[in-house]
């Protein structure tokens, strides 16, 4: 699949999702109550604070450095409506977690396939994904890109 790099050189701009791609999504259920479970059944996303009580996936933040380093790269997350906590709760995470390196390069939106980039790292389709204009690297257990690890390798062969 081609596609018209954004930078020159080997710098590409890359975009990454938070939930389940740089976040442990599960990290945050886990720390719920059994009634907050119960009360946001099937809509687990709208627990007030519940973005604030996750943690990192594996690799994650080590291979946000990495990226960093020879890229412009941005965090390009969704948040839900209903839950006016996320909004903060995941800037707050990406300050905790990334630091200074990612200060001011969270972008929340609904649709994904406005934000420019050479390269889009997720792990679903949906929220404007599935038309990103540039190379979608479907991360997680259902993608091509199973872990941090192979998302790292495949970069290095794109620049």
């Amino acid at each position: 699949m081609g596609f018209k790099k954004i930078r020159k050189g080997n710098s590409m701009r890359i975009l990454i999702d938070m939930d389940n791609v740089l976040v442990d999504f599960s990290s945050g259920i886990a720390q719920i109550s059994a009634r907050q479970a119960k009360d946001y059944d099937g809509r687990l996303d709208e627990v007030p604070g519940i973005f604030g009580l996750m943690s990192p996936m594996e690799g994650a933040i080590e291979a946000y450095h990495k990226l960093s380093k020879d890229h412009d790269v941005f965090i390009v997350s969704t948040a839900p409506w209903d839950n006016p906590s996320a909004w903060s709760d995941k800037l707050l995470w990406v300050k905790t977690y990334l630091g200074k390196v990612a200060e001011k390069r969270l972008i929340l939106t609904h649709h994904k396939y406005l934000v420019r980039g050479d390269v889009l790292i997720d792990d679903r389709r949906k929220r404007g994904a599935g038309a990103f204009a540039g190379r979608h690297l479907h991360f997680g257990p259902d993608g091509a890109f199973a872990d941090w690890k192979a998302v790292l390798k495949e970069i290095d062969t794109i620049t």
